[in-house]
């Protein structure tokens, strides 16, 4: 088992920790054959020094809690959280949204999980592109939207005792700095925190320090990445999400550190960063384990 290098030992970045989750080697679906098998994944992840795991879609890694909780203890794993896509602008959809996060509770809270971050629906098919829901929302259901979101953090909290963040993603509709300000402003703080993915907010036209300035006390997670801004131009331009992630340094964590974001001390900022490369279907063995490290050092 290697050693782990979820944090740095430079004081200035000591209340960081550093974790991993499947999209880092390609993994974007529970089940897809171009993926690769998720036990030489999480094989790979452990040798790469990782010892930190957000478990990603759920049903990639078994389900099962004492299954689950084997293969991490194995591997020398602390898994701090889950990961769901889930409709909350329709009604209709409430259900099974409900449903579906009541099973990643269940198996995150018994293996000793802190996080469970809420990915909205693209309102484009992931593999194909064309448009599967409304680009801009209603009043109604952006009202709906804003309501489940508290109910479903509510339930998070109180049944699993588990902290729910929203994830802003690219061809979502908490993609630009006005969504992010519309939902952030509405939604109950003690139920709703905010995931800071630097490289969807960039995608989406924002700053990710001018919101760490802003909302300091709703970001209790990170996702990390660097972005080409040229391919984001082009992707915006061509009207289709692009990889815009490249593993280059990123500027973001000087603002994550507690003493530096408007005088809050965020002990443990995120609980955890991932640091994402670019996502290929390819398997990326060694290849994507240098590029963790590589990214893991100049984040750090």
């Amino acid at each position: 088992m290697a050693e782990s290098k979820a944090r740095n030992t430079d004081p200035r970045y000591s209340k960081l920790t550093i974790g991993v989750c499947p999209d880092q080697w390609g993994v974007w679906f529970p089940q897809d054959e171009k993926q690769i098998d998720w036990d030489v994944a999480l094989d790979e992840m452990a040798t790469a020094g990782f010892s930190v795991m957000e478990t990603g879609p759920f049903g990639y890694f078994p389900t099962e809690p004492a299954r689950l909780q084997e293969e991490m203890d194995q591997r020398g794993f602390k898994v701090v959280a889950g990961t769901g896509w889930g409709i909350l602008h329709q009604a209709e959809a409430w259900a099974d949204t409900e449903k579906f996060f009541r099973s990643i509770g269940e198996t995150h809270a018994a293996v000793g999980a802190e996080y469970v971050v809420h990915l909205p629906p693209m309102f484009r098919d992931e593999k194909t592109g064309a448009y599967t829901d409304d680009k801009v929302l209603s009043t109604q259901a952006w009202n709906l939207y804003i309501k489940n979101a508290d109910r479903l953090g509510r339930i998070m909290k109180e049944d699993y005792g588990l902290k729910m963040v929203l994830h802003p993603h690219g061809d979502s509709h908490i993609e630009t700095p006005d969504d992010i300000d519309r939902i952030f402003q509405a939604t109950d703080p003690e139920y709703v925190g905010f995931c800071l993915d630097t490289g969807h907010i960039i995608y989406g036209d924002g700053d990710p320090m001018e919101l760490c300035r802003k909302y300091p006390e709703r970001i209790s997670y990170v996702h990390i990445k660097a972005m080409d801004p040229s391919l984001v131009a082009q992707a915006h331009d061509e009207d289709s999400e692009r990889q815009c992630e490249v593993a280059e340094p990123c500027n973001v964590l000087a603002e994550l550190r507690g003493d530096q974001v408007d005088g809050h001390d965020h002990d443990g900022v995120s609980g955890e960063d991932e640091p994402e490369n670019a996502r290929s279907f390819d398997s990326p063995g060694a290849r994507q384990a240098e590029c963790a490290e590589t990214e893991r050092r100049s984040c750090l």
